[in-house]
Order: structure tokens, then sequence, then C-alpha cells
């Protein structure tokens, strides 16, 4: 048996890759850059790719299982998340790998039906929410990604501050999108820090958004969003809700994305069996369209300044100048 390193997977290899995970009922998730193939006279029993710190695409050929190739393609992929500075790694896997993920030194972080969550370091989850503030009262919560903070956000976090004795906000942490995720999170606090009764928190690698929640083990695509929200109620009403004490989560409407719109419906019928209200807050508008990220976004790529001023606060505003409008 040989070892193939790919840096990252590409025309005939990635081909070849493509069509031995489909025989497990597995996609190539694209956004690998890493990936170890176990090869018997040049064809492959047994791969796993890495992104960043989440191993993906690992399969074995069913042949040659209980060999123990998972346990080496997992070292090499360790090896490597190691040299890249990646101590603390994740993966998404199929319910039923359970078992023999966790005989390779990884631990459940929340379980669906359909999909699962695990780390490497036992209790890693438990132990990054019990490092966040506690409150004591009726405390609430929004989760959001900013990109960037704008008025229609600042409006949702009035609104939830109002009804909750401590408001939290979680900014994912994850770093795919058009502003980076320490610029998020740093806007959302200058952005918010007059009202005296919300906390800003990061949400490390345990919420996600659909940007990086591979889909790659997941056969019915269809289901796709509805299995992304389902993990995203499990680790939000498992994890973070019972240690910090929440019992009030808020969202605000999507007129435009029906996607947005049935994960807000799903929120509101899950949440309340986990003892979570939803509470769904109207958008702010502004010229009489819905305030929303993605209008920001457009209009600085367009470099039309003057319309960005009804939409952002002085502070977001501030950092948009400096990047893309040379300090105005």
């Amino acid at each position: 048996m040989d070892l193939q390193y790919l840096r990252p997977a590409r025309g005939f290899y990635l081909k070849e890759l493509e069509k031995f995970l489909s025989e497990s009922g597995l996609d190539f998730d694209p956004g690998c850059t890493f990936t170890v193939n176990a090869l018997e006279d040049d064809e492959i029993i047994a791969t796993g790719s890495l992104e960043k710190n989440v191993l993906k695409c690992i399969a074995v050929s069913e042949k040659h299982q209980g060999e123990g190739l998972s346990a080496t393609i997992i070292t090499a992929l360790r090896s490597q998340a190691f040299d890249n500075g990646e101590e603390h790694l994740f993966l998404f896997t199929k319910p039923k790998n359970i078992e023999m993920f966790g005989g390779l030194g990884f631990y459940p972080v929340a379980k669906t039906q359909d999909a699962l969550l695990m780390e490497s370091v036992r209790g890693g989850c438990d132990s990054f929410v019990a490092a966040l503030p506690k409150k004591e009262g009726t405390i609430g919560a929004v989760v959001v990604n900013c990109n960037p903070f704008t008025l229609g956000h600042r409006y949702l976090i009035e609104q939830a501050s109002q009804a909750v004795d401590w408001l939290y906000i979680f900014v994912l942490s994850e770093d795919k999108s058009f502003f980076p995720a320490d610029v998020r999170f740093d806007l959302v606090k200058k952005g918010t820090a007059d009202i005296p009764n919300v906390i800003v928190c990061p949400t490390g690698k345990y919420m996600i958004s659909s940007a990086t929640f591979p889909t790659y083990f997941i056969k019915d695509k269809t289901k796709v969003d509805d299995i992304k929200c389902d993990m995203d109620i499990e680790v939000f009403s498992r994890k973070f809700a019972p240690a910090l004490g929440i019992t009030r989560r808020f969202v605000g409407t999507e007129p435009h994305s029906a996607v947005t719109n049935a994960y807000n419906q799903r929120l509101q019928k899950l949440l309340p069996d986990r003892g979570i209200e939803l509470t769904i807050i109207e958008r702010k508008t502004s010229s009489g369209a819905a305030i929303s990220a993605s209008r920001v976004r457009k209009l600085i790529e367009e470099k039309n300044r003057d319309a960005l001023l009804s939409l952002l606060p002085p502070t977001t505003m501030e950092y948009v100048d400096k990047t893309f409008f040379g300090d105005k």
C-alpha cells in the first residue's frame, strides 16, 4: 500500500477520487485543499480530505474495510492539519459512523437524524461555552453573520434587547464572507457598544452557516437546508442555551429569500420543544426596501457611497470608507 498526497486534487486525480467516493455514496467537497489516498496497484482503496481544520470525504472501499485504513487516513490528515497550525479538528458525517470515528479519537458535539458533528477535543464545545460570560434574568440571543453590520442588524438587536434582561449576540466565526470574521465581530461590538445589556460573542466552529456546512455525505440535496437547520438547532439548544440560560431567540423577517423564510419557520416549529421561544421581528426598511447586507455589498461594488449612508451605522461606514472609498 502506498499513500498519495494531493494539494489539492485536480484533473485526472480529481476524477478518480470523485469516482471512488461516489461508490461510497459520497461527493467530493470542492473546498478541500489537501487529500490523502491509500493506493493498491495504483487504485484508490481509501481516502480522506482536509479543509482548514475540518476533515471531510473519508471513505474506505468495501473490500478493504476492517484493515485499519481509516486510522491511516486520519493520522495523515491530523499530521497535515498540525503542520498547518490546526490542532482542534472537526468532522461532519453520517450518524451511523459515530462509533468508528469515536474509536479514532473524535467526540460527538451534536447529532440529528441525518448528520453528526464531532471534534477531536473531548468536551471542547462545553469548555468553549463555559468560558463565555454568564448573566441572570431573562436571557435572549440572536445569531448573525453581519456581512457587514447594518442598520437592519442594529434595529433587530435594539428590539430584541428591549424584550430581555440580557441579549447574547453570536457572530459567526467562520471566515467565508466578503468581510473577514474579525472585522465582522469588531463592527458588531462597535455598533452595539451603547446598548448596555448586550454581550457580543464568537461562535467558534460550533454554529455554522450554509457557506460552511458540508453536504458531501447527504444523498438527497433537497434536504440540505433542513438538515443544516436541524444541526444549528441541536447545537444551539443543547449546548449554548442551557449553559447560558437562554430562553428566547430572535430573528428578522426575510422578504426576498425563500430559504431564510423556511429556516425561520423550522426554528419556530422546533425551538419551543426545547424550551426556547422564537420571536420574528419585522425587518427595518430604507426607501421602501428591507435593509440587507447583500444590498450593502452590491452598493459597495457599485461604488455608490451616498446610498450606503442610509443603510449603515457610523462605525460600519467608517470602516467601509477606509477600506473601499479611500477614507473619505
